[in-house]
């Protein structure tokens, strides 16, 4: 084997002989494979992309995770406490060889993708179509909450000999995408493996998920437009586009508290993004409900029809709603 530096590990990755591949002029050259997911990435976008860029080193295919974007409070959180640097930003995905996990959606990828080289996709949203590739390729897309749940389970027998940051990374992707086990998207597979990793690591989950959730809560150092785009998705209902915004906190009322500001720069926010709408929904985890932010007419709509809401003022609280995948997005209708 061969050791090398990490750049997004505080530590060594071992790369065996045969990463290498011998070029045209017979000099050894590496392929790096470009990691990455989402935009507005999150804490399984961030966390997926390094662990799978890790685990393809492992196993002799040298790998890189990138990010999309500026990873969210608790994403920095968590990739911190495990002792990894942030992944580097990635300017263009024209020409590179590349793995995209939790995500198969192109509205959340670099906008030359269809440029680059997709060997593989990893991710637990819906097929949305779009994507083409240059030749047949790897696709595991698994209905769990978590695509690191998945890729754990691809790891099989070697996720017992995983550092103990990798399994940190995993337990934390799955504790952030089922809000610790109140998402209706969790699966017993998750929640197994969750505890199995935290009896493993010595991790109490409830005590580290509200660490997890303490941070992603602190947004008081993003503007307005920050917090719109943070942890959103693209999606549309017939002709009209939507930018589907989720702010997951312990305390929604920080949140709520801007509530002015927020709805003005809305209108900013869709027209620099293309969209005719950006929808806000600040999901309160410790009550399980969200609170739909009502600028205008259209919203007010969407929120009758989608949610069989009674809509009286420019919030509009959602009981049991938590979960864009589940709840928000197939809901969504006008």
């Amino acid at each position: 084997m061969i050791a090398t530096h990490s750049p997004y590990a505080r530590g060594t990755v071992y790369r065996t002989e045969n990463a290498f591949y011998k070029a045209p002029n017979q000099q050894k050259e590496i392929i790096m494979i470009k990691v990455f997911g989402h935009k507005a990435p999150d804490t399984d976008a961030t966390g997926s992309a390094i662990i799978w860029a890790w685990y393809m080193s492992q196993n002799g295919t040298p790998a890189t995770p990138y990010v999309l974007g500026t990873p969210n409070t608790e994403a920095a959180f968590v990739i911190d406490r495990w002792g990894y640097e942030t992944p580097e930003l990635l300017t263009t995905a024209a020409g590179a060889d590349v793995v995209i996990v939790d995500t198969n959606n192109p509205a959340e990828l670099p906008a030359d993708i269809a440029d680059a080289n997709i060997t593989e996709i990893i991710d637990h949203h819906l097929l949305v179509g779009g994507l083409t590739t240059k030749g047949p390729i790897n696709i595991t897309i698994k209905p769990v909450a978590s695509t690191a749940t998945i890729m754990a389970g691809m790891m099989g027998d070697d996720l017992a000999s995983a550092p103990t940051g990798i399994k940190g990374l995993i337990l934390s992707c799955i504790l952030s995408d089922t809000l610790e086990f109140r998402s209706p998207t969790t699966t017993d597979v998750d929640v197994e493996l969750a505890k199995s990793l935290a009896n493993d690591l010595n991790v109490n989950i409830e005590a580290y998920a509200g660490e997890m959730f303490a941070a992603k809560s602190d947004v008081s150092a993003f503007s307005d437009a920050e917090l719109l785009r943070m942890d959103s998705k693209e999606y549309a209902v017939g002709e009209t586009k939507l930018r589907v915004s989720v702010l997951e906190t312990t305390s929604p009322e920080t949140v709520l508290s801007r509530k002015d500001s927020l709805m003005a720069e809305m209108t900013t926010v869709a027209s620099e993004d293309g969209v005719d709408q950006v929808l806000l929904f600040v999901v309160d985890i410790l009550n399980e409900q969200a609170s739909l932010l009502v600028p205008n007419d259209l919203v007010k709509a969407l929120a009758e029809k989608s949610f069989d809401a009674t809509v009286d003022g420019d919030i509009v609280i959602l009981p049991g709603v938590v979960s864009r995948k589940k709840q928000i997005i197939p809901n969504l209708a006008l």
